[in-house]
């Protein structure tokens, strides 16, 4: 059975419960990584939902269960081994990287149907600019024509979701022919700019963040508010 008919991501229904957005900029990987960790870790049943917007300074993370031999040739960028699920991927500027800091049992959505809801928003996203894009069945993400164009790698703690997506707009994509891509070599990846859609993340942000909020059933409230991002020993 294809991913399309186990898959069913239909938007969420009711009153929209309202949603923080905080676009923090261009920010190194490791302090906006413990930032969300601590958000996380603190929130009780009253703290609202988050989603944290970011492009990151070049960087490859490892899963929890990732294999340094997927990383092949890091040469100078770093590499980081962190708390979420899946193999190794890139970031780096022209990416979009979103965090849904969201409690998942106050919405009523299990992990399986988060999963889904987040591709989702991806594909509406690209249908945008007509661009044609589907789910994996056992591989978590979207591709394009058999390239992959967004990366998922999440982690739920107490019911609460942290990590999330990382979207390939306008970044140059040589970094990724130094790693299998999620674990999967010659794995092929492709961005919005290649397909012939905008080259800047600031076109597609808005519109991701909409879809988002409609599979999610978000009202979203921007803030000007970045989180603490100081590092602690």
């Amino acid at each position: 059975m294809d991913a399309v008919n186990t898959c069913a991501a239909v938007p969420a229904r009711g009153a929209p419960l309202p949603a923080t957005v905080r676009d923090l900029g261009r920010q190194p990987y490791e302090p906006v990584w413990h930032a969300m960790q601590r958000f996380t870790d603190a929130r009780g049943d009253a703290t609202g939902d988050e989603l944290w917007v970011v492009e990151h300074e070049p960087v490859f993370t490892l899963g929890q269960a990732g294999k340094a031999e997927h990383v092949l040739a890091p040469g100078d960028i770093p590499v980081l081994h962190v708390d979420r699920g899946g193999q190794v991927t890139y970031h780096g500027p022209g990416q979009i990287v979103v965090y849904p800091l969201l409690d998942l049992r106050r919405l009523g959505i299990g992990v399986r149907d988060y999963v889904c809801r987040i591709e989702q928003a991806i594909i509406d996203t690209l249908d945008e600019w007509n661009i044609a894009a589907e789910r994996r069945e056992g591989a978590p993400g979207v591709y394009v024509g058999g390239a992959k164009i967004a990366a998922l790698g999440i982690r739920v703690r107490r019911g609460c979701s942290f990590h999330g997506l990382a979207f390939n707009v306008g970044l140059d994509l040589e970094p990724f022919h130094r790693i299998n891509p999620c674990g999967y070599a010659g794995l092929a990846v492709t961005s919005v700019l290649d397909l012939g859609g905008p080259s800047g993340i600031d076109a597609v942000k808005p519109v991701l963040l909409s879809h988002l909020a409609r599979q999610f059933g978000l009202e979203l409230h921007a803030t000007p508010e970045s989180p603490d991002l100081t590092t602690r020993s």
